[in-house]
């Protein structure tokens, strides 16, 4: 004969579902990384299953790879504000140029925005 059981059976352990906040996480991770670090030994300590811990590393590595670097935004940063702009602010009057321009012609354009 066979019993199927709908929920728990009486007398069994009750598994409890835990929540980690994303900052243990990420600390847990973070030991992980250390030289000499075992991430058995750290999940043991923080009373976690190396198997999630394991979890939380791939899936920390996965948003570490998806984020630019910082010398991607460094890049892009550089790109979007060329370092050779320069701004001339007369009055009201700013003048932006590039280290492209003519010295001359730059001149010129100074001296009209002066006299206007």
């Amino acid at each position: 004969m066979i019993e199927a059981v709908a929920g728990p059976l009486e007398g069994a352990p009750r598994q409890v579902r835990r929540h980690w906040s994303n900052d243990f996480k990420a600390q847990a991770v973070a030991e992980t990384v250390q030289p000499g670090a075992s991430v058995s030994a750290v999940a043991r300590r923080l009373g976690v299953d190396p198997s999630q811990l394991f979890t939380w590393r791939r899936i920390a590595r996965q948003k570490a790879m998806s984020l630019p670097s910082k010398a991607e935004k460094g890049q892009q940063a550089a790109q979007a504000f060329p370092s050779s702009a320069v701004d001339i602010i007369i009055g009201d009057a700013v003048i932006r140029t590039g280290a492209e321009i003519d010295e001359a012609h730059l001149a010129r354009v100074i001296r009209a925005v002066r006299s206007a």
